[in-house]
């Protein structure tokens, strides 16, 4: 590319390329990887399979999914809540409902389809300035004067940041403000110091960059050092924690070798909405019935974790991750549940949901509406028309595995695909297994082979830096990110100038 891209973000830059070489186009942002599947067959009763007999048998399948036991699997609690954030990063559908069908083209992602971290910076301090101190340039504002751990807040209480999403609960909007102080952390550093920066700089294979190296901003080099550890955290903490290891060494293997793992072809989407509307939602399965957030508060669910109006945090509402994640040298941490079809009673009800949910001409009461794995299924089917479990390993070649008694028993013998993905990880340790790691690895692995800045697509292999809190063995994890951020955030310059509300 011989025009410099300076002020483009990654996803401008990308498309800029595109569009500099018509021959390369971008896929199609949402859309499905498997067969479009409709509503058909015969109950058990003799007539035609329709809203209300569906419903009434995914209400008897899911009342048996509800578990007030608290079982502990091998991946710290606070990952769930990581995935979650990355998910905010990648898509966001705005418009989409449970009781319409939808033509999955037609959904807008209103977030790039890359791991760029775009929920923290947005578009960079020229296009999104209110994320930024109008002085220091490329420090992202933090605290406020009622919270100086909160996220920076306007005088209404709203949230500054690329996503209002990420205020929705504690654990997320605290995840979000350690990515914000990681990079204030960064940029501080970089004040101190040019030496930093060219580590950043090498090995990138992207003329993009090569246009940029002679005269980068701080500001860009602190966002690629933030987002090459992101997005490694991403490659070798988080999909291992929940994938299968043979699953995901298999979707490694093929897509360093330019090949893509069936059903995904080089026009497939970007974006499945095999992947957003049921495989990633493994995460539901995760959720524990309460967190202990530090030594002074007690135990809260998840829905007591969030806020009736995204507003100021309480300081006695700051977490400890030390808590939640694999700290080193800490085994204490809580856990989150392995993955399966059972999900604890807490996040089971979603007290926010008041009102009847139609599908079709039947209508489901608000006490059904509020279900959550209800919800997901009658989005697969009603809304999204998924292909089931069954189809997705006949496509993947992989050894299907049939409906479950709860679902036969009521005539039912194509599993949902949300649900097959669930039962699938009960034998494989409670990770994804044969098709729901295969979807969610493949989505995400494929957004970095996309992205030419990418941690995949660096000349030689990156790997995380001991002065961001890597061990000198080079083991890195999430936990070790949030522990270098909690014992540096004392060190960022101008941080009592960063506040803001």
């Amino acid at each position: 590319m011989s025009a410099k891209s300076h002020g483009l973000s990654r996803f401008e830059s990308l498309s800029k390329h595109c569009a500099d070489a018509p021959a390369e186009t971008l896929p199609q942002v949402f859309g499905r990887i498997g067969p479009r599947n409709e509503v058909t067959g015969i109950g058990p009763g003799g007539s035609p399979f329709g809203p209300e007999s569906v419903t009434n048998a995914f209400i008897a399948a899911v009342d048996g999914m509800r578990d007030e036991t608290d079982p502990e699997g091998d991946v710290a609690a606070g990952m769930t809540f990581f995935g979650q954030f990355i998910d905010h990063d990648v898509t966001l559908d705005a418009t989409s409902a449970i009781g319409t069908r939808i033509d999955p083209a037609s959904i807008r992602n209103v977030r790039t389809p890359a791991l760029d971290l775009d929920c923290v910076y947005g578009d960079g301090p020229e296009a999104s300035p209110h994320l930024y101190h109008p002085s220091h340039h490329g420090f992202l504002l933090f605290g406020n004067g009622n919270n100086a751990l909160d996220l920076a807040r306007n005088t209404h209480g709203t949230a500054l940041i690329g996503d209002p999403r990420n205020d929705e609960n504690q654990i997320v909007s605290q995840l979000q403000g350690a990515f914000v102080c990681l990079h204030n952390i960064v940029m501080t550093m970089l004040e101190g110091g040019a030496s930093l920066a060219q580590p950043a700089m090498g090995g990138i294979r992207t003329s993009v960059l090569e246009d940029m190296a002679e005269d980068e901003e701080p500001f860009q080099v602190a966002r690629r050092i933030c987002r090459l550890h992101y997005q490694w955290l991403i490659l070798n903490d988080f999909l291992p924690s929940f994938v299968d290891e043979d699953v995901l060494k298999k979707v490694k293997h093929s897509l360093s070798h330019g090949v893509l793992p069936a059903p995904f072809h080089p026009d497939a989407p970007v974006m499945p909405i095999e992947f957003s509307g049921a495989a990633y939602r493994f995460g539901h399965a995760t959720v524990q019935s309460k967190y202990k957030l530090n030594d002074d508060m007690p135990d809260f669910d998840l829905f007591q974790l969030g806020r009736p109006e995204f507003t100021y945090r309480p300081e006695e509402r700051n977490i400890s991750f030390t808590r939640l994640f694999d700290f080193p040298g800490n085994a204490t941490f809580q856990k989150a549940r392995p993955i399966g079809r059972k999900m604890a009673g807490s996040i089971f009800i979603l007290p926010f949901i008041g009102d009847p949910l139609t599908i079709g001409h039947h209508t489901i009461d608000a006490e059904q509406a509020r279900k959550l794995p209800l919800r997901n299924l009658l989005r697969d089917r009603f809304a999204l028309e998924l292909a089931s479990g069954q189809q997705m390993a006949r496509k993947m070649g992989v050894p299907e595995i049939p409906a479950p008694r709860e679902l036969r028993d009521h005539g039912i013998t194509k599993t949902p695909l949300w649900y097959y993905c669930l039962q699938e990880a009960e034998s494989h340790g409670g990770k994804l297994g044969p098709v729901g790691g295969t979807i969610v690895a493949t989505t995400l692995l494929r957004l970095l082979y996309l992205d030419p800045e990418s941690v995949v697509c660096s000349a030689h292999d990156f790997t995380p830096w001991t002065e961001l809190g890597a061990s000198k063995d080079g083991n890195y994890s999430t936990g070790h990110m949030l522990k270098f951020v909690e014992e540096n955030r004392s060190t960022i310059a101008h941080a009592g100038d960063l506040l803001a509300g």
